[in-house]
């Protein structure tokens, strides 16, 4: 039934001023502001919506991947931007840098926006 449709992915955030210089000036993203007040990610290439909301309140979970190929040289790129990774122990133990590599999954680090929501680097070699 919904096999011809666009989708597109959205979430909130409580600050739009500092959303806009994470994912524009730390992430590198181009975005653009729509006329209703929302931001739109990478417009050429995904279909990522935030919005404002002032009782904004981040998911307790990932809300967005991002595949890299060089997963350590990405880490240490947006550690040096003053990103900083989750550290999880247990079944997902992640490294001193945030990584984790599963035997059954690809490298993955997750790190939070200025709203909380948390997002991720997921290893995809080429």
């Amino acid at each position: 039934m919904l096999k011809n449709c666009d989708a597109f992915s959205t979430y909130s955030t409580n600050d739009m001023s500092q959303t806009k210089e994470f994912y524009g000036q730390v992430l590198g993203l181009p975005y653009k502001e729509n006329n209703m007040g929302i931001l739109e990610l990478d417009p050429e290439h995904c279909s990522v919506l935030i919005y404002p909301k002032p009782d904004h309140k981040p998911a307790e979970f990932t809300v967005l991947n991002f595949y890299v190929s060089d997963i350590e040289r990405q880490v240490d790129e947006l550690a040096e931007k003053g990103v900083a990774f989750e550290s999880y122990e247990g079944k997902i133990r992640t490294d001193s840098k945030g990584i984790h590599r599963g035997p059954d999954s690809p490298a993955i680090a997750w790190f939070k926006d200025p709203a909380g929501n948390i997002l991720s680097l997921l290893e995809q070699k080429n």
